[in-house]
């Protein structure tokens, strides 16, 4: 009983603004986001895939199937997983080759390791930033910015 990547993930963090369909104009189709996300990792383009091109599922469908197993209350989150595209082949490509890069280290380790034997890009080290942003076609952004730093942990404050 269940759906693997929606009881497989740890918590997540989540963007300061929420939004329904109906404000993203013409880059809601088909219960689709058809918008670029950006990916910075220490101030660096990482990725900027557009969430909506290789969505395997509908957020429609996405929905309709957790509710098969569980009620959806109001103010409920439903994932759709790392976005990621294609761009033309099996693999995705860097910014630096050219291609819309990526949102997920597990992802482009997991190509590299295909294409070289072994992953290259390395994990989030302490210091290492991560904003991860979407922007509309005026240049706004749309659900606010998830701005991290990977800082050592030093306890509970009281």
């Amino acid at each position: 009983k269940g759906f693997g990547f929606y009881q497989s993930k740890p918590a997540s963090a989540f963007s300061p603004v929420a939004v329904t369909p109906d404000e993203l104009g013409d880059a809601w189709r088909d219960s689709k986001l058809h918008l670029p996300l950006r990916v910075t990792l220490n101030d660096q383009l990482f990725g900027k895939p557009n969430a909506g091109e290789d969505m395997t599922f509908s957020f429609a469908q996405l929905v309709a199937h957790a509710a098969k197993t569980r009620e959806l209350g109001a103010g409920s989150i439903v994932g759709s997983g790392t976005v990621s595209n294609k761009q033309g082949n099996l693999h995705g490509s860097s910014i630096a080759n050219g291609g819309v890069g990526y949102c997920c280290l597990a992802e482009v380790r997991m190509y590299e390791t295909i294409e070289h034997g072994a992953p290259k890009t390395p994990f989030l080290r302490f210091g290492d930033s991560v904003r991860i942003e979407m922007l509309d076609v005026t240049g706004a952004s749309i659900f606010g910015a998830i701005d991290h730093e990977v800082a050592h942990y030093h306890g509970r404050k009281e």
